[in-house]
């Protein structure tokens, strides 16, 4: 899996990861485990970032807030 801080297309600033992917979630992804696997992103490390941010990711709405 790709560490988030390892990439440069992953935004750093947690509103601005925040954003970027609630977008990729409505545009692209039925599931945060979909968007995960296709962009070989380590799930765990994108929740804990969003979490220490204060959002949480509701399944039934597919997105973090």
């Amino acid at each position: 899996m790709t560490n988030l801080t390892d990439m440069a297309e992953y935004p750093k600033d947690p509103i601005m990861l925040l954003s970027w992917t609630n977008m990729k979630l409505r545009d692209f992804y039925s599931s945060l485990d979909e968007l995960c696997d296709d962009l070989e992103i380590d799930r765990k490390e994108l929740e804990e970032k969003l979490k220490n941010a204060g959002f949480t990711y509701n399944m039934e709405l597919n997105k973090f807030w």
